[in-house]
C-alpha cells in the first residue's frame, strides 16, 4: 500500500510538471504571436501614416488652388503630425540606421521595384485597360532607376571613403523625373517642358 502511495505521487508530480510545462510553451508560443502580430500592425501602420502624409499634402495643395489657405494649413499640420508617426514606426521596426546602411537598403528596395514589382504592375494594368495606371507605372518604373543608380554610385563613394559632392536636384512634377544639377529643356521620360522641374535643395 505505502510502495502504492508513492508511485501514485510520483506520477502526480509527472503530471504538474508536465501540465506548468504545457503552459509555459503556450504562454511563449502566445508571447510569439503577439510579437509577430505587432510587428505586422507596426507595419501596417506605417503604410498607413505614409499614405495619409502624402494625401494630405496632395490635399492642401488643392486647398491652397481653390483660395482656402486655412484649411490648406490644416491638412499641412496633419501631414506633419502622420510624418513622426512613421518616423516613430520606423524607428521601432529597426529600419532607421547609418547613412551606408540606409543607402543598401535604399539600392535593394528600388531595384525590386523596377526588376520585379512594375513589371508586373504595368502588364496587369495594361490588361485591364487601365491606360493611367499603366502610364503612371511606367514612369515610376523608369524613375526607379535612376534612384537605383544615384543611391549606388554613393553608396560607393562611402565605401570608399569620399563624400559625395553637394548638388542641387530636379525633380519633374510629372512624372518624378529626378536629375542632378540642372533641369532638362524637356523631360526625357514624359515629354513635359521644363518648368514642370522643382529644384531639391
Amino acid at each position: 500500500m505505502k510502495h502504492r502511495t508513492v508511485i501514485l505521487g510520483f506520477l502526480i508530480v509527472l503530471l504538474s510538471m508536465g501540465l506548468t510545462s504545457c503552459k509555459e510553451k503556450n504562454e511563449k508560443s502566445e508571447l510569439s504571436e503577439a510579437k509577430d502580430q505587432t510587428e505586422k500592425n507596426l507595419e501596417s501602420s506605417l503604410a498607413g501614416e505614409g499614405e495619409a502624409n502624402r494625401k494630405y499634402t496632395a490635399y492642401a495643395k488643392i486647398a491652397d488652388d481653390e483660395g482656402l489657405p486655412s484649411v490648406a494649413r490644416l491638412w499641412r499640420a496633419a501631414a506633419a503630425a502622420e510624418a513622426v508617426h512613421a518616423k516613430n514606426y520606423l524607428k521601432i521596426l529597426g529600419m532607421l540606421n547609418d547613412t551606408e546602411a540606409n543607402l543598401r537598403s535604399a539600392v535593394s528596395g528600388e531595384q525590386y521595384e523596377f526588376s520585379t514589382m512594375y513589371p508586373e504592375y504595368i502588364k496587369a494594368a495594361k490588361e485591364a485597360g487601365n491606360a493611367a495606371a499603366a502610364t503612371n507605372m511606367n514612369y515610376a518604373f523608369q524613375v526607379e532607376q535612376l534612384h537605383f543608380k544615384m543611391f549606388e554610385d554613393y553608396l560607393s563613394l562611402l565605401e570608399e571613403g569620399k563624400t559625395p559632392e553637394l548638388v542641387a536636384y530636379w525633380v519633374c512634377g510629372v512624372c518624378g523625373n529626378t536629375v542632378q544639377k540642372d533641369p532638362p529643356k524637356v523631360c526625357p521620360i514624359c515629354g513635359s517642358p521644363q518648368k514642370e522641374f522643382s529644384e531639391i535643395k
